[in-house]
């Protein structure tokens, strides 16, 4: 089984990521993997530690002569702030400059110090910290290397920041290309420059602005999935693994929370048939009884604002239990085009490991095999 483990702190020496249950043969191009890694880096209203770390990974096992070899991948991605942060973060001794002891609304912060024990909460919000998901998107793009070598592709947008909406209609290639190049995600110029001046003004605020983020998988065949036990729903780990990501509130597919709201006909796709099965509609956003069903994909996620504020709501000294301002971190104003990545990683796992839990095998010779089986099986059907 396709799994994966991350480890690291936001200031400690580095990220790293074990991938284990890659077939052995997949060819790997760690361009992708770093261009991933930077696109997670960009975006308009990011902040200060964007401009510190140039985040590239490090392939130490697993990986010969630029194929997998089915034995467990790591990946290490140096974090260059450590130089400044080793006296503090330190494994054999830790100063305890820079303590923290005003948790944050909205943060890990109060909780996982009361779950775990510590009195220094900086032991709660270094692991917390939305730095893990560098290490999260260098696993997706490696592992989306597997289904990718069958057609299948990836692609992401931003919907909304904060009052901000990209309306567009016509996602072809060209608009998502235009999508990479913008400083928010957006694929619309004139709504991208809405965005930009709505994020300058919630910065001079004090503020922190979310959004919404949509991610569409092509190419992908029907039978992905299974109706026949609640944990093998491919919906169903999307959405788990989606929820898991830092700042996440809400998940939907297709329609989403939409088919609440309309009749059953509206909602329904209706089936039809010309050399091979197709719906008229995709509301159901590509999964139907927890199974794909040759439609594209279709997951949004809501990223709620970041916690950390310039303008620091009220919380509680936990030594004397006096009122303060919430402390204050370096952090993003706006990092939804960055969570764009983030989500998309999460799906890219995902459906590498749905791909090959459906076509089995130690290898990509095996899997190929099991998937041209299938596919001609299906085509017949």
């Amino acid at each position: 089984m396709l799994r994966y483990f991350t480890a690291g702190e936001t200031h400690g020496k580095c990220l790293t990521a074990i991938i284990e249950g890659m077939p052995a043969g997949v060819r790997i191009d760690i361009d992708a993997i770093n261009s991933a890694l930077a696109a997670r880096q960009q975006g308009y209203g990011r902040g200060g530690r964007m401009k510190i770390e140039k985040d590239t990974a490090e392939i130490l096992s697993g990986v010969r002569g630029g194929y997998t070899l089915g034995s467990p991948i790591a990946l290490r991605i140096e974090n260059r702030d450590w130089e400044n942060w080793e006296r503090i973060m330190g494994t054999e001794s830790a100063s305890e400059e820079r303590t923290v002891t005003y948790p944050r609304p909205g943060h890990a912060d109060l909780t996982g110090g009361m779950k775990y024990n510590h009195r220094d909460m900086r032991n709660v919000l270094e692991r917390a910290s939305a730095r893990e998901t560098a290490a999260r998107v260098a696993a997706g793009a490696l592992t989306a290397q597997l289904p990718e070598a069958f057609g299948i592709e990836f692609n992401r947008r931003v919907v909304r920041i904060g009052e901000t909406e990209d309306k567009s209609k016509e996602l072809d290639a060209e608009f998502y290309e235009r999508v990479k190049r913008s400083p928010v995600g957006f694929g619309d110029a004139e709504s991208e420059k809405l965005a930009m001046e709505y994020i300058d003004r919630i910065k001079a605020a004090g503020e922190s602005v979310g959004g919404v983020v949509e991610i569409v998988v092509t190419g992908l065949p029907a039978g992905l999935g299974s109706y026949v036990h609640y944990d093998r729903k491919l919906d169903a780990s999307l959405a788990f693994a989606v929820m898991s990501v830092q700042a996440i509130k809400g998940v939907e597919i297709g329609m989403g929370f939409g088919v609440s709201e309309v009749c059953g006909s509206a909602v329904h796709d209706e089936i039809v048939y010309d050399k091979g099965y197709s719906r008229l509609t995709n509301n159901a956003g590509g999964i139907e009884g927890g199974m794909t069903n040759g439609e594209p994909v279709v997951l949004r996620a809501a990223m709620k604002p970041i916690p950390t504020l310039y303008k620091p709501l009220r919380t509680v000294d936990i030594i004397d239990k006096s009122e303060h301002k919430a402390a204050v971190e370096r952090s993003d104003v706006c990092a939804v085009p960055a969570c764009s990545v983030v989500v998309q990683a999460a799906v890219q796992f995902e459906i590498a490991k749905a791909f090959s839990e459906k076509f089995g095998g130690d290898c990509m010779d095996d899997i190929k095999a099991g998937y041209d089986a299938y596919m001609k099986r299906i085509e017949r059907f």
